[in-house]
This record gives C-alpha cells, sequence and structure tokens, in this order.
C-alpha cells in the first residue's frame, strides 16, 4: 500500500444537530424541484455598457450599481399595453442602459424599458430553429436542413435553398466535438454571417424507432462509426447586405475537420483551426472574407497522440490583428499571444494547471480574467492576468469552484461560487487587488432539516505517481465499529471531472439517500483520463480505451479494503455513457472484486462509437485493431461473478442502442445471464420525472445483489 496516501481535505457535516427529515428518493433525484439546491440569484448578469448588474426578484427586474443602490425596477406592467397577451416578464437577450432585447412570439424585440415603448423588432418564420441573434437587429435561424436570415425588413431571406436533405447548413458540425455548440458566427457588428454546412452524404444512417406511432415507425438519423465514411464540412460566409454568400476555398473531402471559427474585429478575415482526421495535426488558417481564399497558415500544432482545439482566438481590445490562443501543446492549458501575420509575440502563462476560459478583458491595464484551476484541481478560480507582463493574480482566493462574470470594462467581477462546507455565495468583486468583495448572497444551507452523513475528500497515488483525488460519502449514524457496503460511482473519461471543492463536494443528492436510508459508503475517484489535470494525465488512455482507467479505479479499491469499516466483499459499482463503460468493463476484466454492477447507457464496443470522439482517443479500428479489440466489453463476458443490469435509452442518439443489443446477443451465445432494461423514447440519458424511475431501478438493484 507504499503508493496510497490519504488526505482528508474536508468533511461536510449537514445540519449536525438539527437532522430530523428522512431524505426521499425523489427529493434526491428532483432535488431542483423540491427545493433542496441552494438558493440562487435568477437571471443575474452585467448590464451592456454599463458597472450595473440586474436580476430578478417577486416577478419585478431589478438594475442596482455595485454599490448596492437601486437605479430601476420594473415587471410586466412595463410591457402589457404592448404585448397584451405576455404573462410573464420575457427572459431578455441583451440588455442596455435603456433597452431590453427579447424573444415575443415569432419576433426579437427591442423595448426602451425606461420609456414603456417598442423600438425596433425583428420577425422571423414561426418554425425557425436554431435562433442566432446579433444586436444589429439581424437573425439567423434554421428551416429543417437550410439557412435562413431575417432582419427589420424582411423576416426569411434564403441563405441556403438546398433540397438535397444530406446537406445540412447553419447547424453545428462534427457531432459537438472541439467546443462546438452552434452553426451561425455573426460578424462583430453584423455585417456578415459565418456559418457550418455539412454534407452528409457518405455517412451511414441509423434507425431509431419510435413506438410512439401505430405501428412503430424508422427514425433514421446520420451517425459516422469509427473507421466509416464522416461528413464532408464547408464554412460559407453570408453578406447581409447584398445576400450573397460564398463559401471559404477549402478542400475537405479528406474529411478532415473545421472548427474554432472566429471573426477579426474589423470584419477582414476569419480564423479556422483545421484539424486533420486523425487529429493529431492542427493548422490554423486566416481567409479573406470576400474571396474566401485562405490568406496564411499561422501556425500549426502537431502531436503523436492528439490535438484538440475548443476555443476560439480572444481578440485583445482595440486590436484587430492581435489575440490570444489557449493551447496545451506543453501539457497544460496555457495562453499564447499571436498576431494575424502569424507571429507568436509571448508565451502569456507558465501555469502547470489548467485554464479553463478566457472570461474578458481589463482594457485600461491591458489585462485578460480566466478561470483556471490551481496546483489542486478541485478548486475553480478567477485569475487576473497582465498581458504586457505576464504576471497574474487570482482575484477569488477563497477555495472553491468559482463561476464568474467580467463587467464590460473588466472593473468588477461577479463571482458565484461555493466549496464542499459553502452552499453557495455571490460576490461582486473590484477586480483590483485589495479592495473587499461585496457581498449580495450568501445562501443558507437548503439540507440543513434533513438526516445527512460526512462527506470526506481523499488523495490517493496512481501507480506512476498521479494524485487521484477520490470522495467518500457516509451514512448520518456512520460508527466506526461496523461493516458497510460500498457503492462506487464512476465515470473515468476525458471532459469531465466528478470531485471537485463545490457544494457536497460535485457529489448528486441521491448519493446521500443511499449512504444514510440504506447504509452505504459512496465512492468516487478520478482516475486517469479524466479533465482538468493536463495532457499526460489525460492522454495516457490513448489507443488502450479504459485501461489505465481501471487501474485507478483498483488503487481506489485497495483503499477501501484498507478501512476497517468497509465490507470488502460487498462493492457495488455504477456508471453511465463512459462511466457505463467503465462499470461494465470493471465486472467483467476484474471478477470478484466488484459484487453487483450497473452500467447506463455503456458503449460496450468502441467501433460502434461516432468518429470524431472515438479516433481521437482510439484512432480507428483499422490503425488499432488491438485496442478495439480488448476494450470491447463482450470479450470479457464468461468472467461475469455476481450480477450485472444494463440500462439503455430506446433512442441514444449518443451511445447508440447497438452497443447494449450486441452485448446482449453475446451474452446469449455464451450463456451468461446479465439483466437489461430500455428506457422508451429515452435518448442518451432518463430525464425528468422518469430519472425517479431510473434511479430506483438502479439502487433497489444493487442494494438487492450487493450480498
Amino acid at each position: 500500500m507504499k503508493n496510497i496516501f490519504l488526505v482528508v481535505a474536508l468533511s461536510l457535516f449537514v445540519g449536525a444537530f438539527a437532522q430530523q427529515k428522512e431524505l426521499t428518493l425523489e427529493e434526491a433525484v428532483l432535488s431542483r424541484s423540491k427545493g433542496l439546491i441552494p438558493e440562487n440569484i435568477d437571471r443575474l448578469q452585467w448590464v451592456s455598457g454599463t458597472n450595473n448588474y440586474i436580476y430578478l426578484e417577486d416577478n419585478y427586474y431589478v438594475i442596482k450599481t455595485v454599490e448596492g443602490k437601486q437605479v430601476a425596477k420594473f415587471g410586466l406592467e412595463k410591457f402589457e399595453e404592448t404585448y397584451p397577451s405576455l404573462k410573464k416578464l420575457p427572459r431578455f437577450k441583451s440588455i442596455s442602459a435603456t433597452e431590453i432585447v427579447f424573444e415575443y412570439k415569432n419576433q426579437v424585440v427591442h423595448f426602451d424599458y425606461k420609456a414603456a415603448k417598442e423600438i425596433g423588432k425583428v420577425l422571423f418564420d414561426e418554425k425557425a430553429a436554431n435562433k442566432d441573434y446579433h444586436n444589429n437587429k439581424v437573425l439567423a435561424y434554421t428551416l429543417n436542413n437550410n439557412l435562413y436570415v431575417a432582419t427589420t425588413s424582411n423576416s426569411k431571406i434564403a441563405v441556403t435553398n438546398i433540397q438535397d436533405k444530406n446537406i445540412v447548413s447553419g447547424q453545428a458540425i462534427h457531432r459537438y466535438e472541439f467546443g462546438i455548440s452552434k452553426g451561425t458566427f455573426w460578424s462583430p457588428k453584423g455585417n456578415y454571417l459565418a456559418f457550418y454546412q455539412k454534407d452528409e452524404t457518405n455517412v451511414t444512417d441509423y434507425p431509431l424507432v419510435d413506438v410512439t406511432t401505430y405501428p412503430a415507425t424508422v427514425n433514421n438519423i446520420k451517425y459516422p462509426m469509427a473507421g466509416q465514411k464522416s461528413e464532408i464540412a464547408k464554412i460559407g460566409i453570408f453578406d447581409v447586405k447584398t445576400s450573397k454568400t460564398i463559401y471559404l476555398n477549402i478542400d475537405t473531402k479528406d474529411e478532415h475537420y473545421l472548427t474554432n471559427l472566429s471573426w477579426t474585429p474589423d470584419e477582414k478575415f476569419v480564423l479556422v483551426a483545421e484539424v486533420n482526421r486523425e487529429q493529431n495535426h492542427m493548422w490554423y488558417n486566416r481567409y479573406d472574407v470576400i474571396t474566401g481564399e485562405k490568406v496564411n497558415t499561422l501556425f500549426e500544432e502537431k502531436s503523436d497522440k492528439w490535438v484538440e482545439p475548443e476555443n476560439d482566438a480572444a481578440f485583445l481590445p482595440n486590436s484587430n490583428t492581435d489575440f490570444l490562443w489557449m493551447s496545451e501543446r506543453d501539457g497544460f492549458m496555457n495562453l499564447y499571444l499571436y498576431n494575424t501575420s502569424g507571429e507568436l509575440k509571448k508565451k502569456v502563462t507558465q501555469f502547470d494547471y489548467v485554464i479553463k476560459s478566457i472570461l474578458g478583458f481589463h482594457v485600461g491595464s491591458q489585462s485578460v480574467f480566466v478561470s483556471a484551476t490551481d496546483k489542486d484541481a478541485r478548486n475553480t478560480h478567477i485569475v487576473k492576468i497582465s498581458i504586457p507582463m505576464a504576471m497574474f493574480i487570482n482575484i477569488t482566493p477563497e477555495s472553491g469552484v468559482h463561476n464568474g462574470q467580467i463587467s464590460d470594462d473588466g472593473t468588477y467581477l461577479i463571482d458565484n461560487y461555493s466549496s464542499l462546507t459553502v452552499p453557495r455565495k455571490i460576490d461582486i468583486v473590484t477586480t483590483k487587488p485589495g479592495t473587499k468583495p461585496k457581498n449580495i448572497l450568501t445562501a443558507k444551507n437548503p439540507l440543513v432539516a434533513y438526516k445527512l452523513g460526512a462527506t470526506e475528500f481523499v488523495t490517493l497515488k496512481s501507480k506512476d505517481g498521479f494524485d487521484l483525488y477520490s470522495r467518500v460519502i457516509k451514512p448520518a449514524n456512520f460508527d466506526p465499529s461496523k461493516k458497510y457496503p460500498v457503492l462506487v460511482y464512476v465515470y473515468g473519461g476525458t471532459h469531465a471531472q466528478l470531485v471537485t471543492n463545490n457544494w457536497l463536494g460535485g457529489a448528486r443528492l441521491w448519493m446521500h439517500w443511499l449512504a444514510t436510508q440504506k447504509e452505504y459508503i459512496i465512492f468516487t475517484l478520478d482516475n486517469r483520463g479524466s479533465a482538468a489535470r493536463g495532457f499526460a494525465f489525460e492522454s495516457v488512455i490513448h489507443r488502450v480505451g479504459g485501461e489505465p482507467a481501471m487501474e485507478d479505479q483498483l488503487v481506489g479499491v485497495d483503499y477501501l479494503k484498507t478501512l476497517s469499516y468497509v465490507d470488502s466483499k460487498r462493492i457495488a459499482v455504477h456508471g453511465w455513457s463512459y462511466g457505463g463503460f467503465m462499470a461494465s468493463s470493471l465486472m467483467l476484466r476484474h471478477p470478484g472484486v466488484y459484487t453487483v454492477g450497473a452500467a447506463g447507457g455503456p458503449v460496450t464496443d468502441w467501433k460502434y462509437y461516432e468518429v470524431m470522439y472515438g479516433e481521437r482517443y482510439m484512432d480507428t479500428p483499422q490503425e488499432n485493431p488491438e485496442g478495439y479489440a480488448n476494450s470491447r466489453v463482450g470479450k470479457y463476458l464468461e468472467n461475469l461473478e455476481g450480477k450485472l443490469l444494463i440500462i439503455h435509452g430506446s433512442i441514444d442518439p449518443t451511445v447508440v442502442p447497438q452497443h447494449s443489443m450486441t452485448l446482449l446477443q453475446e451474452a446469449v451465445e455464451k450463456e451468461v445471464q446479465i439483466d437489461f432494461f430500455t428506457y422508451p423514447m429515452h435518448p442518451h440519458n432518463v430525464r425528468g420525472k422518469d430519472r425517479v424511475h431510473l434511479m430506483t431501478k438502479i439502487l433497489d438493484y444493487i442494494v438487492k445483489y450487493n450480498k
């Protein structure tokens, strides 16, 4: 056990002397609707162009200065005369000192909330989807697979008019990988619209069955599986003034990826990250908006594992040429200052921890604000970095997970944070060092009346020396002389971190229900491969699937076995998606360690997973047959000891049902008994009230068979 080090970082005893109520599973699963999450301030944000902030309180919008002085308050009565069918205060798209922009029926409205009058609007088609609005009074939207623009004078200008259903315009491409979340990108002043287009002609159809029709019908989706043909991407540029569209001159017949699209502030160029299909080489290119021709390659990034650009260029205030680029080329996500000629002007940060995002700039001091971890990746802070000096200061020093909004001029920060022992605090922070924050909310513990146990942080060590952050939840009436069964909750994949220093330590409330109501220890460990720890920690999974992750999970089990109060013969494991892959793999590849497993939406064979994600980490099945074969869950079915439950949504478009169906087929062939449950007409996860049914199913199964 010499590689294991225990650090109890924090403990949470919720309402230690007032624990009366027994938490129900329904309350735990539907905690938000049951009022069991910490109080927040609804619709809190900065008022554009000012250092005032707005929020919703008692059905009134309230605007205050940073000192707390109220400067405006208005409710539904401001809108009723102009919009008589409006029944509640609208959610705004933006707000300035005088103007609120919101959607009303099939129009985007500009409304002077001081004078209580409409000052402009843009009409759009009632069936519009993927709406993207620019305050220059232009709206992009899609109808089916085509893209349209609406202005104050025309509600339906066709940007594309393509009858081929295989060609999709104005929607996200590459299955939302590389940080892509949408398919349209307005230029800074709203004069141009850049948009993604994908040709899915060569992508195979995957059938999902709709059982709500009579008889059932097939809904075919496009799903590019690893090693098979993928989509062909393009980028169009639409000129609002001329209603003309050009396409960037990019040859993507090799199925390479186009991502991280950014406009230069002068609207003359777009910057595009182009990544080869192998995802080990990226070119960051500049294109001319008028001609569509490539001007230059600014820089390249290569790796023997993968490159994964996920963040757009962030141009410095008052510059058309200088921008910040986020890259983990040196091991951790850091900031690099480039110009559009391709000159690397400097590496701005030298962090050996992870920058998560750029939040804004302080114009006067030439500083940038970022969200970043610290040496302890369970924390997230807001850091102010001087670009010329490459110096930085943590402006949210209190330990925890901080989420920030920077005011337009960078003078103030809205800091919304929590920690294991702090339900929520919201402060107005002056970004100049040495000033005291002004608290505008300190949330009470919403669970103070409930009987809950302690949460502890534990740090273990991987065999190659990495810290493995872990979390232990104990029953309310914990007795160290007793022996408790354990549930290991696992995810284990990239882009996720389960153990964090926020409220409840990142745990879900149903874990506390299981701990106290069924007297369980709940254990979670973030293994190598998970997020926010740097490239070496994450990339160890390349080509080998979950093997290093499983090795780390077994370090966690070895630790549990050292605890006198753990019944090492009653350890269960549960996870969803990548966690479903991990749970089923741990059950089958390490028989005898876990008594029972519940795997939801599991990836059981990586060749059935999508091109973009799967090939990044596993290469193609043709290039890495051994890795695909060894990570296939069904290969190990005959090792099963104990009970295994597989759960899948019947119309899962992410981890398609073929994963579970083929595993069941192989179990029948090998005469291995596993249990299966499907949730009809649910996609990759089960949400809403049906989630109570899901968690009841999983936890009843675990309690019943973890013996």
